[in-house]
């Protein structure tokens, strides 16, 4: 499935998380079996958060990864979140409401690829799941970089290619084929979830994405394979000077 004649990858994928926004969360862990949780705790960890640091989590969706900063920042911290879709903002303020850390989290409607901060602003940012979704990797990923402070990082969690033999014939039979199913039983409708499987076709391999993250001027530049390398986590650190 690719991008419909007529759209741009912006606004098609705008529709995509406007008609699964209310079942994402369910969804997610479902299709993970319930490992989405330990991915974005992984990945928070790795951006090395301190009590009362201010976070950033761009492409925020429903505002799991933002949940799990302001855990790290604790009450004294801050957390922001961004996103393009209203429709994933609304549920991204139901769970933030729920929680005892909700008051320390903001949310923002707005373009990842042009963040309306100044340099230097946060101590890490970060993008969950939606790295694939952007129309420019590197110019998203440039903007994280650019808010954040020298020495803070930029984090990617990420949908990855394993390269086991015989783990990665099955998965991508589970992906390709019981994926876009699932996502049909799940939201009542098939295109929204055979995105999914298309996205990650041309998305690039988690090797090239640490050339990506070095090209723009990140340093010790990590890659994190998980769950037999499904996932991948991406880290950076923005340099002092």
């Amino acid at each position: 499935m690719s991008v419909p004649h007529g759209y741009s990858k912006e606004e098609f994928v705008h529709s995509v998380f406007t008609k699964i926004a209310y079942r994402y969360d369910l969804m997610n862990t479902v299709l993970s079996f319930n490992r989405d949780k330990y991915w974005r705790s992984f990945a928070v960890a790795r951006a090395e958060l301190q009590p009362g640091d201010h976070a950033l989590d761009v492409c925020c969706g429903t505002g799991m990864l933002a949940l799990a900063q302001a855990q790290a920042v604790g009450p004294t911290g801050r957390v922001t979140g961004l996103d393009f879709c209203d429709e994933m903002l609304k549920m991204a303020q139901k769970n933030i409401a729920s929680s005892s850390l909700g008051e320390i989290i903001h949310l923002v409607q707005g373009n990842a690829m042009a963040l309306p901060w100044a340099d230097n602003v946060f101590n890490c940012a970060t993008i969950g799941f939606a790295l694939r979704n952007v129309p420019d990797i590197r110019r998203t990923l440039a903007e994280m970089t650019r808010v954040v402070k020298p020495g803070g990082k930029v984090v990617s969690l990420e949908l990855a290619k394993p390269s086991t033999p015989v783990f990665k014939q099955i998965y991508y039979l589970y992906f390709e084929l019981l994926v876009p199913l699932l996502g049909r039983l799940g939201v009542g409708q098939s295109g929204p979830y055979n995105w999914l499987p298309a996205s990650l076709r041309t998305f690039p391999h988690q090797k090239e994405i640490c050339g990506i993250f070095a090209e723009i001027g990140l340093h010790d530049v990590q890659c994190y394979e998980l769950s037999g390398g499904i996932v991948a986590v991406h880290v950076g650190t923005k340099p002092l000077k």
